[in-house]
């Protein structure tokens, strides 16, 4: 622990699983007073009992304004200030593909995607503006915003919208002093896929470690992303050490959207066969390599 966070009060969304839940283990180890916001009574009023003092529990939906500005008040009202707020909470959301796309389902999904966002920034910005002494806007969007085929339409374009949110709150908040950044995660071993199918929820701490094997062959760094790896990414942007970062995103993907994973030796192959040339290497780069 290095205290990163000593004096400081953050609210982390979607707190009480996941991701969400890891940021509020190591926000507390690195000194932060911690309120976690979640639809899940059950889980946050359990973390209240684990957490101690410098953690609380406030049920919130947030898709809906007046819960998130409740949030907010009564993360004021028990530790007397904010200084961060995570906006974490989602979910797959609508699962339809473009052209059977539901549009309920597509406006329920930016609601809790993409909607909650804004009404997070408005609330947390409210008072830190009235507080007078700055603060940081950590707001959870994913490489499925940059990259089609990772997820549904509807996940994409919510998780994309939250990308434009931080650079506008970086023009209308940054002579206040507070700051708003994304973490962008790529595929990190959590249940949320496992939610969007008929899997009984009791394996899903079994399909977080069989993702393991899968996901160490779809990554350059060999392993996929761990709950953790996302938490530390969030903990840079809530604490000084980013006191100049704001309107940026930070992509924490073990390099999958920075490669080209198609094998192109494999595409010259091919073409090589096709034109009966048998005696040139179609390795991609060979004839560099002499």
């Amino acid at each position: 622990m290095s205290d990163e966070l000593l004096g400081k009060v953050a609210i982390i969304t979607g707190g009480a699983s996941g991701i969400g839940r890891e940021m509020v283990d190591l926000f507390l180890e690195e000194g932060a007073q911690v309120v976690a916001a979640d639809i899940n009574a059950t889980a946050g009023e359990a973390m209240a009992d684990e957490l101690g003092e410098d953690f609380a529990f406030v049920r919130t939906d947030v898709t809906k304004d007046g819960d998130l500005e409740s949030l907010v008040a009564a993360t004021v009202d028990r530790f007397e200030r904010l200084d961060v707020m995570v906006n974490n909470a989602g979910a797959v959301g609508e699962p339809s593909g473009l052209l059977d796309l539901d549009a309920d389902g597509f406006s329920r999904t930016m609601d809790l995607l993409a909607r909650s966002v804004l009404l997070g920034h408005k609330h947390a910005g409210r008072q830190m503006k009235k507080q007078g002494t700055g603060g940081s806007i950590v707001s959870l969007s994913s490489i499925a915003s940059i990259r089609g085929g990772f997820a549904a339409p509807s996940y994409d374009a919510a998780k994309a919208a939250v990308l434009q949110v931080a650079r506008t709150a970086t023009f209308e908040l940054a002579e206040f002093g507070i700051r708003s950044n994304i973490v962008m995660p790529g595929m990190t071993r959590t249940p949320i896929m496992a939610r969007g199918t008929a899997l009984d929820p009791s394996r899903y701490d079994d399909f977080v470690e069989a993702l393991r094997e899968p996901f160490a062959e779809f990554h350059p760094l060999g392993r996929g992303g761990d709950p953790r790896d996302i938490a530390n990414a969030a903990l840079f942007f809530a604490s000084d050490r980013s006191s100049f970062i704001t309107g940026q995103s930070l992509t924490v993907d073990g390099g999958l959207t920075s490669v080209f994973t198609h094998d192109l030796g494999g595409v010259v192959g091919k073409a090589f066969a096709i034109m009966g040339v048998t005696d040139v290497d179609p390795s991609f780069g060979s004839a560099a390599r002499g």
